[in-house]
């Protein structure tokens, strides 16, 4: 039925007095604390592009409403509609995901219609690694890191339970790729699909895997290098510890919301932190070693985050009982990894094998996408 005019009118001005309260009522606050009304530096400026941009996010930044409203909103938006925000999904039981994983698993794949600048095939530029590296003695292991959803999807969705093939296909179609190109590969995938009843392989609050999930990859890692005669277990250089952290996980805190976050109890993680048997210091890489690993945030949690000396790098360094070198960068295991190689290529000094992690849906999202990064030549002998 449609509105009569007075119900009209009364929408009308009342939508009205709610949009020019708020500048309104902001400028009498900044009035109130001696400031001058930030609603007037748009008129003392150029109207550039910039400066629109520039006043938009101040406006933003000292907002009252912004800094007081917002999270009580987000906070009812939360619990009323079940809705994380931009970044996140809320899952069954207190889990949470990343949403750029779940839309890497949702969307097809390859993208249809893609263009150039929306698809990058991370074939050429693995092949490219890889046969750089061969020309040096290394050897490559290539190890995609799952999302927590491809693995867990049973904790995002009821319908998962009825779903007969796996979710991750996507990955897979990479993996049967690069092993056809004899790319050495670990599929995590399966491993950890296959003993996920028996120990949680990801945290519920974060992106990453569990202290349990990362131990579990660095051993098979470690039998795998062992087991191809790449590298020679060691001596006895490094011993662990068990060290007990109660943290809250990331996609939890990327909510930046204090009151969601008081919903939850940190979870409460068991780490074991590498020292070097002679002295008790805290594992830390080393440039001169006989192995490289390189990836993301996987391996900088742990590691490089609370409790440090307790990711993947130190735990594969016990395992081997060898150091190991490092270069990890947040995001940026597509490309920006095999740049910062590229730039400081005596890091390739003595070594024997270079280990590649990237999470997954960096195959689609990940930082510079997949740039064929040569190595410098080596100079000649």
């Amino acid at each position: 039925m449609p509105l009569n005019r007075p119900k009209m009118f009364f929408l009308s001005m009342s939508f009205l007095l709610i949009i020019f309260s708020v500048p309104i009522i902001q400028s009498v606050m900044e009035l109130a604390r001696h400031e001058r009304p930030q609603c007037i530096d748009i008129l003392l400026q150029p109207p550039t592009a910039a400066n629109l941009r520039r006043f938009e996010n101040d406006l933003e930044r000292l907002s009252w409403f912004s800094r007081e409203l917002q999270p009580l909103m987000r906070y009812l938006q939360f619990i009323v509609l079940k809705d994380a925000g931009e970044k996140a999904l809320l899952g069954k039981d207190g889990w949470f995901f990343y949403k750029s994983g779940v839309r890497y698993l949702t969307e097809p794949w390859p993208p249809r219609g893609h263009s150039s600048q929306k698809y990058e095939d991370p074939l050429p530029a693995i092949l490219r690694f890889r046969d750089d590296l061969l020309e040096r003695g290394i050897q490559l292991l290539v190890i995609p890191a799952p999302n927590k959803s491809s693995i867990y999807p049973e904790q995002l969705t009821s319908r998962a339970k009825t779903i007969s093939a796996p979710v991750y296909t996507h990955t897979l179609q990479v993996i049967d790729l690069l092993r056809a190109n004899n790319v050495d590969v670990l599929d995590l995938f399966d491993l950890y699909s296959s003993q996920k009843n028996d120990f949680l392989c990801y945290l519920p609050q974060d992106t990453h895997w569990s202290p349990e999930g990362m131990r579990f990859a660095g051993t098979t890692v470690a039998e795998m290098l062992v087991s191809r005669s790449w590298i020679t277990k060691g001596d006895s250089q490094f011993e662990r510890k068990i060290i007990r952290l109660h943290r809250y996980g990331d996609i939890l805190r990327m909510l930046s919301n204090p009151m969601i976050e008081r919903l939850y109890s940190p979870e409460e993680l068991n780490c074991t932190q590498v020292v070097q048997s002679q002295n008790g210091r805290l594992f830390a890489p080393l440039p001169d070693a006989e192995i490289l690993v390189m990836g993301d945030s996987f391996l900088r949690i742990y590691e490089q985050d609370e409790p440090k000396s307790a990711g993947f790098t130190a735990h594969l360094a016990y395992e081997l009982q060898q150091p190991i070198a490092a270069i990890i960068i947040d995001g940026g295991a597509s490309t920006l990894v095999r740049q910062q190689l590229s730039r400081k290529p005596d890091l390739l000094k003595n070594k024997k094998v270079v280990i590649w992690e990237f999470v997954e849906r960096d195959i689609r999202f990940g930082l510079e996408g997949w740039k064929v990064v040569p190595l410098p030549h080596t100079p000649a002998i």
